[in-house]
């Protein structure tokens, strides 16, 4: 049997400061974790030097393996270049190994021809930013009908392209991945597995949102046990990271459990 190399990213607890989020990894035996910049009134939105999260990291034997997230990277210009470089900064100083790029999602930049050049300026703008600070670009399609870059295919395309396969990888979100419809897993790009399930029943593939995002159980629609499996089997050694967005896990007043339960299910299953 293949173990499953699990992470934990903030939104799995975003209410846990940062010290607590990281002990929280370590109880479940995970020495790898994502930080955000979207939580508010937690690190790194409130301020947090980065210096901080390096040291707190170190003390937990934790790994940064993304800061999570530059948005909206496929409309490049200089306000994307200037906030692209703080968070290229940020990594840095944190010891983050990557930063997550997540595409324009709000219906714009969808046409056919307009969506691959934008993503060629922007990787060609982002490529020797990131190799100048020894960062990873993690590019995650998103599955939603509305989003610029639905398609690993097309990702893949550009990155290869470019001669970038060493700046770039991508990151297999299993819900994503799902609503996207794509059979094309790419395990020798792929960088980072985000993984969460949908166990609502009466919602429809096309009306999936975050919101919906819990962890992996029995009752999961997503396939993610299938999903880890043939990316486990296709070769692929990296991290699959916990990112659950519904409200109501965040709510769960015993995390560590619930991921505990999570992480057994899981593991029993490739």
């Amino acid at each position: 049997m293949t173990s499953i190399r699990f992470a934990l990213n903030h939104m799995a607890a975003p209410s846990l400061a940062i010290g607590d989020f990281f002990a929280l990894a370590r109880s479940l035996g995970i020495d790898a974790v994502e930080i955000r910049n979207d939580l508010s009134g937690n690190a790194i939105l409130d301020g947090t030097k980065p210096e901080v999260i390096k040291e707190a990291a170190a003390e937990h034997g934790l790994t940064i393996i993304s800061i999570n997230a530059l948005q909206r990277f496929n409309e490049w210009n200089a306000t994307r270049a200037a906030e692209a470089r703080e968070l290229i900064d940020y990594a840095g100083a944190s010891g983050a190994k990557a930063l997550v790029l997540v595409p324009k999602n709000d219906g714009t930049g969808c046409a056919d021809g307009e969506r691959q050049a934008s993503l060629r300026q922007a990787l060609a703008a982002l490529k020797p930013m990131l190799e100048e600070a020894g960062i990873i670009g993690l590019v995650e399609p998103l599955g939603f009908e509305i989003c610029s870059l639905r398609s690993k295919t097309e990702a893949a395309e550009a990155i290869r392209e470019l001669g970038a396969e060493s700046t770039f990888r991508l990151v297999h979100d299993t819900f994503h991945h799902h609503l996207a419809g794509e059979a094309a897993i790419f395990p020798e790009l792929a960088g980072l597995v985000h993984i969460s399930g949908v166990s609502d029943p009466s919602v429809s593939v096309g009306d999936m949102r975050d919101s919906h995002r819990v962890l992996v159980g029995d009752d999961d629609r997503l396939d993610n046990a299938g999903q880890i499996r043939a990316l486990l089997q296709a070769g692929y050694q990296g991290p699959f990271s916990f990112e659950p967005f519904a409200a109501e896990v965040h709510a769960d007043k015993d995390p560590a459990g619930a991921l505990r339960a999570s992480m057994d299910y899981l593991s029993a299953r490739v």
